[in-house]
């Protein structure tokens, strides 16, 4: 939620619930207007339901951006497993290549750092995806 709300206000709040949030945005990208529509789902949201819940969102979404904490093993080792679920439910449907990006955020955090940028270079790359590491604080 905070790199979220940091996109789309320019703006940095630290602490979160677990929330789920829809947002929407006007973009200018290359000279065209574009409506941006967010869904917005704490990872740990994502855990507790079950999988009907997701299988509507990735339904509902036409790309993907699923961000991880550099601090937190975890919310990267799940990445493979939400990915290839995210690949079958969209590209089974059709030949189309959906687009994701892996996101590395708490870059600022590096003294915590448990997960290299590397490791996240890496897995993106072996998942055919985009990969950048941000700080949602800066």
């Amino acid at each position: 939620a905070a790199l979220t709300v940091r996109f789309l206000t320019r703006r940095f709040i630290g602490e979160y619930g677990d929330m789920e949030f829809i947002y929407s945005h006007n973009l200018t990208v290359d000279g065209r207007e574009i409506l941006l529509h967010i869904w917005d789902v704490p990872n740990s949201q994502e855990q507790a339901e079950d999988g009907s819940s997701e299988e509507k969102r990735i339904q509902w979404a036409d790309s993907f951006v699923l961000v991880y904490s550099i601090c937190d093993r975890a919310s990267f080792n799940i990445l493979p497993l939400k990915i290839q679920f995210i690949k079958a439910a969209k590209e089974g449907q059709s030949q189309e290549k959906v687009p994701i990006v892996i996101v590395g955020n708490k870059r600022d955090l590096h003294h915590q750092r448990v997960v290299s940028s590397e490791e996240g270079r890496l897995l993106a790359l072996s998942l055919d995806c985009g990969f950048y590491e941000v700080s949602a604080a800066e």
